[in-house]
């Protein structure tokens, strides 16, 4: 099997013939209209490689660039794609066994996944939540379910290599800081999720995964807006933002056990960390969850996400343009 790496060499590769070829088809065109009005000598019927707007034609796409730059850009945007595309088969939305969409009504089901994918090679998530936190707190994580992704599709014997590919590809160190990462602006310590923004980016501010997210994100859990039911809040709030809450105060009490034998101010900073978490999550927890889990919300998914996203405020991250109902 063919690493990644050549995976996508190859579709840049396939994707660069057919710009050459689109263009010649263009230029032909233009020779024959310019014959039949007897403007051969008058009318250039030359089209540049930039104009030719296929998709995928990096020139086209990126026309102010070096063809190494766009190389690059080409390389980044085919393993967003295909970062977008593995969610969508953790979801049930499409699936490694067969093409197109999969799980796309309202109210969709894992039993009407199994109907369409009776022995998927990749199963989608049973509850459709999947936890984006830091440090691998779930052993069903976004991380880890991306990992087990990228054995399935393309094999285990280059896993390392693939995911190394796809590290160096977005400028991230590890897979899980382009999931979710930590910055500090203004001191605060906030966590925030590349994934996401380029999923709203993807579908122009109309998010199809929804992230419920604490106010600084230290908890945030996706969910696929076609298989919500009304018991998904709740499922959120305690199968997941409890126990995550649980496994913190786990390890602040071992925290504040090694900070009473005299731990290091590395220790104590760490127990103050957990505390500031556990706080905040206590807050997200009992006045937003919570009281959004008991009113069990109705959607009807044709009235659009820009009618029901901001029915879940604040539970959800706040995306520019969703504010309100009228937008």
């Amino acid at each position: 099997m063919k690493t990644l790496e050549q995976t996508v060499a190859q579709h840049r590769e396939e994707w660069a013939e057919r710009s050459r070829a689109q263009q010649q088809l263009e230029i032909e065109n233009n020779e024959a209209v310019a014959k039949l009005y007897g403007l051969e000598d008058e009318v250039s019927s030359h089209v540049p490689l930039e104009r030719v707007s296929l998709t995928n034609n990096s020139a086209f796409r990126w026309p102010n660039k070096t063809p190494e730059q766009r190389d690059v850009l080409f390389t980044e945007s085919s393993i967003l794609d295909l970062i977008s595309y593995a969610v969508g088969c953790m979801f049930g939305r499409y699936s490694l066994d067969v093409p197109g969409l999969v799980l796309a009504d309202q109210g969709s089901t894992l039993q009407d996944y199994l109907v369409k994918v009776p022995s998927p090679s990749f199963s989608p998530d049973v509850d459709n939540v999947i936890p984006f936190v830091d440090d691998g707190w779930f052993e069903d994580d976004i991380v880890e379910r991306f990992r087990k992704f990228l054995r399935t599709a393309f094999g285990a014997e280059h896993f390392e290599a693939n995911l190394r590919f796809v590290e160096e590809s977005l400028g991230v160190k590890t897979i899980r800081d382009y999931f979710i990462s930590k910055f500090n602006p203004s001191g605060r310590s906030i966590a925030k999720s590349k994934f996401y923004d380029d999923h709203l980016q993807r579908y122009k501010k109309r998010p199809i995964y929804w992230m419920f997210s604490s106010p600084k994100g230290s908890f945030n859990a996706l969910i696929y807006l076609h298989r919500y039911t009304q018991s998904t809040v709740s499922t959120v709030l305690n199968e997941y933002l409890r126990e995550y809450r649980a496994k913190l105060e786990i390890a602040l009490s071992h925290a504040e056990e090694a900070a009473a034998g005299g731990a290091s101010a590395k220790d104590q900073k760490e127990a103050d960390q957990l505390r500031a978490v556990l706080a905040e999550l206590r807050d997200y927890e009992h006045d937003v969850l919570y009281p959004l889990a008991t009113e069990q919300i109705e959607i009807d998914l044709d009235d659009g996400v820009k009618v029901n996203y901001p029915k879940f405020y604040p539970a959800v991250r706040t995306v520019k343009g969703l504010e309100t109902a009228d937008g």
